[in-house]
């Protein structure tokens, strides 16, 4: 529960602020451990929406939020501003309720001794496992600073390229969609009316009107149980896929769709290469960076790859060696880690990878997009011929005959 507060300091200035705690009576004793005296405290009022419940899919930090908190932590540091001030003053200006309530959590715990990497990590549905292990590594090295930079430009790059592949199939998607529902109306509702009207006229129909008014016909009547079922098959597969086994099949099937699958692969293998470049280049240890990359892949398959990799590891073998056993990976990136691994520099080959996947991705796109659009002229163009020539044909020839 968020509580706002007015407290006055030892120097006798007053404050302002919000303080998240489960009861009053702890909110009350956070502020008085800081040396404030209290001059009032009240539970923050809940906004309601139209809705009388809360969908948390509204209700979750935005990346971009996350990116720009990890540039004003970086630019902070840089200015040798103090850890204490810096979240202090950032959980002030966050907008967004759930990070602000985080950073406020995050700096008490920072004054009550906990480091920020142990503190992050109590809030995982705003900080990933990758995010707090950087976060651990600056840490440990001293570049705090540095780990910052690295995780918003980490992010922005992780951002652009998945809003990139999702943004250029919105248009498609939402004109299949509205052509779908337009087809859906006129089938239950004005077929089976204009299909009344041929009928009384007594001609022989064409076959393909006989079909179409089958089609409405049995839509019209089974329609609300097919929804039904619908509803339930799809309820199962959300859950079947939250399952060990439903998320191995699902990424398989992701990567076996034909053409969709190698845009799946490319953008797993960038995000793959990024994510252990980024984290070698931060200090963390091979073993490490494989482990905590499985967890942020997004891909089950790549997952398991990932956890063999960090287990042969430490049996003494190399990444490379593991790579090569599985056709998900391609030779050329097996290849180029191996050269990385004989000349010392994976981070340097990885962070090549991650760009030419990245560039991959882009195109892939690009020719994904250009090959949507034509076919979806296509099958929209054929689908309105068909309606409107089942309707429009016996019209015509009812009319020739008077």
């Amino acid at each position: 529960m968020l509580f706002i507060y007015k407290t006055i300091d030892k120097a006798g200035g007053e404050q302002t602020g919000s303080i998240d705690a489960p009861n009053i009576d702890i909110a009350i004793g956070s502020l008085q451990r800081r040396g404030l005296v209290i001059v009032s405290i009240r539970p923050e009022e809940v906004k309601r929406g139209v809705l009388p419940f809360d969908l948390p899919f509204l209700n979750k930090v935005k990346t971009k939020d996350v990116v720009m908190l990890s540039r004003q932590i970086a630019t902070m540091f840089e200015a040798k501003v103090s850890v204490l001030a810096t979240f202090r003053l950032l959980a002030t200006e966050a907008t967004n309720p759930i990070l602000r309530n985080a950073m406020i959590e995050i700096t008490d715990d920072i004054k009550g001794g906990i480091p920020i990497s142990a503190a992050m990590a109590k809030h995982p549905k705003v900080f990933s496992d990758f995010y707090v292990n950087m976060v651990r590594a600056g840490e440990e090295s001293g570049k705090m600073s540095e780990s910052f930079t690295y995780l918003a430009d980490y992010m922005d790059r992780s951002y652009a390229l998945t809003s990139r592949a999702v943004n250029a199939l919105i248009y498609p998607a939402f004109v299949i969609a509205s052509f779908a529902v337009v087809m859906v109306l006129m089938i239950v509702f004005v077929i089976p009316r204009l299909s009344e009207i041929l009928m009384e006229t007594g001609q022989v129909l064409p076959i393909y009107t006989r079909v179409v008014i089958g089609f409405s016909n049995f839509a019209a009547t089974f329609g609300i149980p097919i929804v039904i079922l619908l509803a339930i098959v799809g309820a199962y597969f959300s859950r079947y896929i939250t399952t060990e086994s439903g998320r191995l099949a699902w990424s398989k099937f992701k990567l076996a769709i034909p053409y969709v699958g190698t845009l799946f692969q490319k953008l797993y293998l960038a995000r793959i290469a990024d994510n252990m470049n980024t984290m070698l280049s931060s200090g963390i240890s091979m073993v490490r960076s494989l482990e905590i990359t499985g967890d942020v892949v997004g891909n089950q398959v790549y997952k398991d790859i990932l956890s063999e990799a960090s287990e042969a590891i430490k049996a003494g073998s190399s990444m490379s060696d593991i790579f090569g056993r599985y056709k998900q990976i391609p030779g050329v990136m097996v290849q180029m880690v191996k050269v990385g691994e004989e000349s010392g520099k994976l981070g340097f080959v990885l962070e090549k990878l991650s760009k030419f996947y990245e560039r991959e991705v882009e195109n892939e796109v690009d020719t994904l997009v250009g090959l949507i659009e034509p076919i979806m002229i296509v099958i929209l163009g054929v689908g309105v011929g068909v309606l409107l020539t089942s309707v429009l044909v016996p019209i015509y020839n009812l009319a020739q005959g008077l």
